[in-house]
């Protein structure tokens, strides 16, 4: 492996990013959508499989504690934290409805669910973000280069350009940690 080659190629990743006025435009789209249903008392979901699933824990993470300063928790919740539910549901309805039962038990009109895929096509992400949509609930999408299945549900999108998955994961957790201070600045005014 070629570390300097490594760390140049998600360097790469961040600086196309930084120059996507599409991609700066969404992230900040889906910081005022959740903000938004903040104000409306709903809360933000997260879910994704393997390293997505630990971004989506983080997220959730930074919401209830706090980011950059110390404030009221805001709702979140992971759906890739709970092992007995995600078991009895693989068990008794198979993996690929992991998310999408939680989704309809515990997701409300007006909530937001933030679905990380790097293919896009991760099958319990899409069957989640498909239940999500016939609930009303506000759909973001991050994900890797390519159009994917995810996009046919998602009300918002972020295409991480890139097709590495490390690179993809890399830049997804830099959006959410940016997402996260764009809502706390938003919302509590620091």
């Amino acid at each position: 492996m070629d570390i300097k080659k490594y760390i140049q190629d998600s360097i790469d990743t961040k600086i196309k990013i930084l120059n996507d006025k599409g991609i700066l435009s969404t992230i900040n789209k889906i910081a005022d959508v959740i903000v938004e249903a903040y104000k409306n008392d709903k809360k933000v979901l997260t879910a994704g499989n393997g390293g997505s699933a630990g971004d989506a824990q983080h997220i959730a993470g930074e919401l209830v504690s706090k980011f950059f300063f110390d404030r009221k928790p805001l709702a979140a919740l992971s759906l890739s934290t709970n092992t007995s539910i995600l078991t009895a549901v693989s068990n008794d309805y198979g993996y690929e409805q992991s998310f999408a039962r939680q989704i309809q038990a515990n997701a409300k009109e007006g909530d937001v669910f933030i679905g990380i895929s790097t293919s896009g096509n991760s099958k319990n992400i899409v069957l989640a973000l498909q239940k999500a949509k016939e609930k009303g609930v506000i759909t973001v999408g991050l994900t890797g280069l390519n159009d994917c299945e995810m996009d046919k549900y998602c009300d918002y999108v972020i295409h991480v350009p890139s097709s590495s998955t490390p690179t993809i994961q890399e830049s997804h957790i830099m959006i959410s940690h940016i997402i996260c201070a764009l809502i706390e600045e938003k919302i509590f005014k620091q």
